[in-house]
Parts: structure tokens; sequence; C-alpha cells
């Protein structure tokens, strides 16, 4: 047996439907009968759509809180006390599996305690831990704040 031999199973393979293309049944309408919505190209109720009455999803009652704020990485002093090194950035959290997600910023909490100088980079810090570093000896290192100048700035 060679290449030009193989040839797939009877049955198979199938040609796809050619709509539109003449007579045989799919010519004129293509299948889709006469007029209405689900005639036209690109027409559709879409997947929610329930014959005209209130959607379920808008029917069901909104509960919760929506939190439409900055969610932080979070790292904690006690996960800094249990590692060696003496300086903390991004790429040193996530080497140590402290920092997962990258598209997210990165922030220092007080949970638990730090007994050594240590110097920690991150996006933002609360100020208790700020406090706890420093009383450690450490120092916290955070992202300079753009602010736009005001239009009596520019004039001057």
């Amino acid at each position: 047996m060679k290449l030009h031999d193989l040839k797939p199973t009877p049955g198979s393979r199938k040609d796809r439907k050619r709509v539109g293309r003449g007579p045989g049944g799919t010519d004129k309408t293509a299948g889709r009968g006469h007029k209405g919505q689900k005639s036209r190209s690109g027409a559709g109720k879409g997947a929610f759509f329930e014959g005209g009455r209130s959607r379920l999803i808008a029917r069901l009652p909104k509960r919760g809180f929506n939190n439409v704020g900055t969610t932080y990485e979070v790292v904690k002093l006690s996960q800094l006390q249990d590692i060696e090194e003496t300086t903390f950035d991004r790429d040193m959290l996530e080497a140590y599996r402290l920092v997962r997600r990258k598209n997210r910023p990165v922030k220092l909490l007080a949970s638990g305690e730090i007994s050594r100088a240590v110097t920690v980079h991150v996006d933002a810090a609360s100020a208790a831990a700020v406090r706890a570093v420093e009383a450690a000896g450490g120092r916290v290192v955070l992202p300079e704040v753009q602010t736009q100048p005001d239009d009596a700035q520019k004039a001057e």
C-alpha cells in the first residue's frame, strides 16, 4: 500500500450542502422558508429570547455586592517573614508563588508580624503594614503617583 492508495472509508466523507445554488430543494429560499425574521441573513432572536416576555435573567433578584474597584493580589507580612530574602519585588513574589495573577497590582497587608529589615516594592500597602516594616528597620517602596497638571499650572 502506498500513499496514493489511501481512501477514506465509504460513507465517512460527505460534501457540504451548498444552498441557494440552483434547483434541488435548497435553491430559491435556501431552506429558510418565505419572509420573516428567521429568513433574513444575520437575523435571529438571541439565546435568551423568551417570546417577548421579560428574560429570566432580568426577572431574578439582584443580590450581593458588585465590586467595581481595583482587585489586588494580597501579600501578608507573615508570608514575607517565612522567606529568607531581604528585598522583595513583583518578580521575587511571583517566584515564591505569593503573587499568581500577573494582571493585578500587589498590595501589602499587615497580617502577621515581621521581625527583620526588608525592602518591599509593591503597588499599594496598608498604613499598618508600612508602620510594621519601618518599625523592623525596613522600608516599603510604592510607585510614584502621576498627577495631571491643573489648567492653572499649564498657563504659567
